[in-house]
């Protein structure tokens, strides 16, 4: 299976242009997909027709569904709703937790940095779409590392970022913090390098869940963190994407930040969500703390 790619950005990313995703399968277009999933991080595809099953379908193809259920026995639905709609399709308010969640996505962020199993790719669907606002904005730490001047760079090598779910939260709410939602992972700790097994290439591993530098006193720790962040975020470094009902984009965990776009709070929006956990073949194993020897 041949794709017809466009570029998106000019360092990252292609607009996929030929291709209905529900069609693909593993014997079917998935290897050329995950090539170009390797090669450029950021994947758009418009005009898609895929309900949840068919969305499923599709992200076990690069792997195991992340889970991120607080008690085995109550486990996650099969797809999140990254939504301001509520179940009896009212609105959430302001200074209600689920858009005080949302608010804190729009903080520049890497997905599940703060489980055990981090993501290795998210699945996002445009499912309703405000008239104005609600873009998603990507930007490639692939990219920003590449281009990092050595003062910054040698300060991370081999160093290691401790995260917590609570910590980005705290940034928006204190109250939002304490939900057992965001407490209960704890601390995780991950290589500040991620580099991808299939083409070396190096991408900075950071999030606004990053709290610590091992190693370093925590303001100093805080500092470097932020300073990174700016580094990364640079708008040279930045994609944004405006949303249409039926876009689909898939995009690389361990090489990209990405963060919301407030909107008209008053008007619905929800995208539909699969986050595909990372595995030892796509690098795993070499992020953990303490390092292998």
């Amino acid at each position: 299976m041949k794709f017809l790619a466009t570029p998106l950005h000019s360092k990252y990313g292609v607009e996929v242009q030929n291709i209905q995703l529900r069609n693909i399968s593993a014997s079917s277009g998935y290897n050329e997909l995950r090539c170009l999933f390797e090669k450029e991080s950021l994947l758009y595809f418009s005009d898609q027709d895929l309900d949840d099953s068919a969305h499923l379908a599709l992200g076990a193809l690069f792997g195991p569904r992340e889970d991120r259920s607080l008690n085995p026995m109550d486990r996650d639905p099969a797809v999140s709703r990254v939504s301001n709609v509520k179940q009896d399709n009212t609105l959430y308010g302001k200074g209600e937790k689920r858009l005080l969640d949302l608010q804190s996505n729009m903080l520049w962020h890497t997905d599940s940095t703060f489980l055990p199993v981090p993501a290795l790719a998210n699945i996002l669907i445009g499912r309703v779409i405000p008239s104005s606002g609600s873009s998603t904005e990507f930007a490639s730490t692939r990219v920003a590392l590449k281009e990092m001047p050595d003062r910054l760079k040698q300060r991370i090598h081999n160093v290691y970022f401790k995260h917590n779910y609570s910590h980005s939260r705290r940034k928006i709410d204190p109250n939002l913090a304490a939900d057992e939602k965001f407490t209960h992972w704890g601390n995780q700790i991950w290589k500040a390098v991620w580099k991808n097994p299939v083409n070396q290439q190096e991408s900075l591993y950071i999030a606004s869940h990053a709290c610590e530098v091992i190693g370093m006193d925590t303001r100093q720790g805080l500092d470097l963190i932020d300073e990174l962040l700016e580094w990364c975020t640079q708008s040279r470094f930045v994609y944004s994407h405006s949303w249409q009902v039926g876009d689909v984009l898939i995009w690389d965990e361990r090489a990209m930040l990405h963060r919301g776009v407030p909107w008209d709070y008053t008007q619905s929006r929800t995208l539909s969500s699969i986050c595909v956990s990372a595995q030892s073949i796509d690098g795993l194993d070499d992020m953990r703390y303490p390092p292998r020897h």
